[in-house]
C-alpha cells in the first residue's frame, strides 16, 4: 500500500486522487492473517561509473534523497561536459556539470554489473581461499547466482537492527524511529535479499543464521516462516553484554540468532553446550560419559502408556549387578513386588510418585545390552521399593562403535565395563548460550581495535567467538563448507571461517585425535585469535 499511497500522489486530478485515497484507506482496514507489511517502491542503487545520457534519471552532489532526469546533453567534452536536468518532485530545471551528477537505478532496472579484480593477498598457496566483494548486496547475491545457485552451505548475516537511530538507509534515505513505514521499509528490504539467499542455499542441507535484537525479532520470525516455510527453523538467545545496556525498563544483554535448517541439516554437538556453567580451573584429560536412567519419565512414562516395557529387571544385590530380564506381564494383571523371578530379585519401573511405569527400552534389547555390560545398578530405593538401573544410550553406543569413547576396563563381578572419553564429550548445544568470550566488547570491538589500531571504525561488531560458535554448530566436520555473509560488516564472519579452518589442523591421526585438536583450538583465547588475521 505505501508504494500505491506514493504512485496516488502524483495524480494531478485532486478530485480523482482522493477519491482512490478513500478507497486505498478501505483496502487498508482490512488486514490479512499474519504479517502484513507494505512492499514499498523498489530500492535506487547510485551507480559512480555510469556514463550519463539524456533520459537517466540522477542525482546531484550529496542530495541523494532529491533525483532529476537528465532532459539533455548541452555541450562540452567528456571533462567539460553539461547537461540540463528537472527535479522529478517539482519540475524546477537546472543547469549542470557532469561531474556533479551521479545516475541512479531502479531494482529491477537492467544495470549488466560486472566484478572486476581489485586486489589479492595469497598467505598460504593451497589452502582455502575468501572473496571479498564490495558491491550493493542485492546485485551481488544476483551475480552469485550464475556460479553458486543451491551450492552454498551455511548464510549467516547480521543486518540492520532497525533500531530508528539512522543505522541505515532505504533509497538513500536514513530511516529513522520518526519513520511510520520504519519497520515495513526494513522487512521490504529483507525480502528482496533473503528471496535471492534462499536460492543460493543448499536445498536439504543448507542453513540460514540471522542475527537480530528485539526491534525485528518477531517480524523477522514471521518473514523467515513465510519465505523459508520447508525449514526447520529455531531461536538461539546469546548473552552478548554481561554488563546489560538500559533502554527503558530493562537491561538488555542479549541479541538472537535465528535459524533456518534444510531438512537433512544438523546441530554438531561438542564438548561445550554453550549454556552450562563454565568450569574453572585446570581441566581433565578425561571425561566419564553419562548414563542415562532406565526409567522412563516425560511422556508417555505410564504403564498404560507403553504396556510392553512393563516388566521384572532381574539384580544380584550381593553382586551388584543387573543379571537378565524377564518377559513382561498383561495390563489387567498386578505385579507382586516382594516375589522373586526365576530365582532373582525383580526391580520394577516404580515412579517417584509410587506409580507404575516402563523402562525405556524393551527387555529384548535390555538382555543384549546386560550381555555387553551396557547395563548398571544403583542403589536400592526404599521409597519406591525398587533398585535404580542406568544403561549406556543408543548414542553413546555408537560413540563406542566410532572410537569415540573407550572401554577402559571390564567388571566380572558387578558385569558392568569402565568407559570415558579420551578428549572433550560431545553434548549438544542448548538454545541459550552464556559465554564469556561471546561479549561482543571484549571480543569486538576491542578485538578490532587490537588488529586496526584504532577505536570505532565498526559500530556493534559481533564477537567472534560468538559467529564461530554459530558456524561451528553446523558445519564443523564440513571441511569444504561453502559459507556466505552478504551483510559482511567488519569482516567477523571471515575472521571466524579463518578460525574454523584452524581448527580442521592436520587430516592425518585417529578421528578421536583430530576432534580433540579441533576443540583445543576452538577453546582458545581471543588474543591468540587474533593472530588469525
Amino acid at each position: 500500500m505505501a508504494k500505491v499511497e506514493d504512485l496516488i500522489k502524483s495524480i494531478p486530478d485532486t478530485q480523482l486522487r482522493d477519491e482512490i485515497a478513500r478507497e486505498v484507506a478501505n483496502l487498508k482496514s482490512q488486514k490479512k492473517f499474519g504479517l502484513v507489511f507494505e512492499e514499498h517502491l523498489p530500492e535506487q542503487v547510485l551507480l559512480h561509473s555510469l556514463p550519463i545520457k539524456a533520459g537517466a534519471r540522477v542525482v546531484k552532489g550529496g542530495a541523494e534523497n532529491e533525483i532529476f532526469t537528465v532532459v539533455e546533453h548541452e555541450s562540452g567534452s567528456r571533462k567539460t561536459a553539461r547537461f540540463r536536468i528537472v527535479r522529478e518532485s517539482d519540475g524546477h530545471e537546472e543547469r549542470v556539470f557532469a561531474k556533479e551528477l551521479i545516475v541512479i537505478k531502479k531494482f529491477g532496472e537492467p544495470i549488466y554489473p560486472t566484478l572486476v579484480p581489485v586486489d589479492r593477498v595469497t598467505r598460504a598457496p593451497g589452502k582455502p581461499y575468501h572473496t571479498i566483494i564490495n558491491a550493493e548486496n542485492f546485485h551481488a547475491l544476483q551475480l552469485l547466482l550464475y556460479c553458486y545457485e543451491g551450492q552454498v552451505d551455511v548464510i549467516y548475516i547480521d543486518p540492520p537492527y532497525n533500531t530508528g537511530a539512522h543505522d541505515w538507509k532505504y533509497n538513500n534515505s536514513f530511516v529513522d524511529g520518526s519513520d511510520r513505514y520504519r519497520h515495513s521499509k526494513w522487512l521490504a528490504m529483507m525480502k528482496r535479499r533473503l528471496l535471492l539467499a534462499r536460492r543460493l542455499l543448499k536445498p536439504l542441507s543448507g542453513v540460514l543464521i540471522v542475527t537480530i535484537d528485539e526491534h525485528e525479532l518477531h517480524h523477522l520470525g514471521m518473514l523467515l516462516e513465510k519465505l523459508f516455510p520447508d525449514t526447520y527453523r529455531q531461536m538461539v538467545t546469546i548473552v552478548v553484554n554481561p554488563k546489560g545496556v538500559t533502554q527503558g525498563r530493562f537491561s538488555r544483554v542479549e541479541e538472537y540468532a535465528l535459524f533456518a535448517f534444510g531438512a537433512q541439516a544438523n546441530v554438531i554437538g561438542r564438548g561445550d553446550d554453550l549454556s552450562t556453567a563454565e568450569e574453572k580451573g585446570e581441566e581433565k584429560d578425561t571425561f566419564v560419559p553419562r548414563w542415562k536412567g532406565l526409567l522412563r519419565s516425560g511422556t508417555n512414562a505410564r504403564r498404560r502408556d507403553r504396556p510392553r516395557l512393563f516388566y521384572p529387571v532381574l539384580v544380584d544385590p550381593k553382586r551388584g549387578a543387573v543379571v537378565g530380564a524377564g518377559d513382561p506381564i498383561p495390563l489387567d494383571t498386578q505385579p507382586d513386588l516382594n516375589n522373586r523371578v526365576n530365582g532373582h530379585i525383580a526391580a520394577w519401573p516404580i515412579r517417584t510418585d509410587g506409580s507404575l511405569g516402563n523402562w525405556s527400552v524393551g527387555p529384548a534389547t535390555l538382555r543384549q545390552l546386560i550381555a555387553q555390560g551396557y547395563v548398571a545398578l544403583g542403589s536400592y530405593d526404599r521409597k519406591r521399593n525398587t533398585y535404580g538401573i542406568s544403561y549406556l544410550s543408543k548414542k553413546l553406543q555408537n560413540q563406542i562403535s566410532t572410537g569415540a569413547i573407550t572401554v577402559k576396563s571390564y567388571d566380572s563381578e558387578r558385569n558392568v565395563v569402565e568407559v570415558f572419553y579420551e578428549g572433550i564429550p560431545e553434548r549438544q548445544i542448548k538454545t541459550v548460550w552464556h559465554r564469556t568470550k561471546h561479549d561482543a566488547g571484549a571480543y569486538g570491538s576491542d578485538l578490532l581495535r587490537t588488529i586496526l589500531g584504532e577505536r570505532g571504525s565498526f559500530p556493534f561488531p559481533k564477537s567472534l567467538y560468538a559467529v564461530s560458535d554459530a558456524l561451528s554448530s553446523v558445519v564443523l566436520e564440513n571441511k569444504s563448507a561453502l559459507i556466505l555473509d552478504f551483510f559482511a560488516g567488519s569482516g567477523t564472519t571471515l575472521h571466524a571461517t579463518c578460525f574454523l579452518n584452524a581448527a580442521d589442523g592436520p587430516t592425518e591421526g585417529s578421528p578421536r585425535q583430530q576432534r580433540r585438536h579441533r576443540n583445543e583450538v576452538l577453546d582458545r583465547t581471543g588474543q591468540q585469535s587474533a593472530q588469525l588475521v
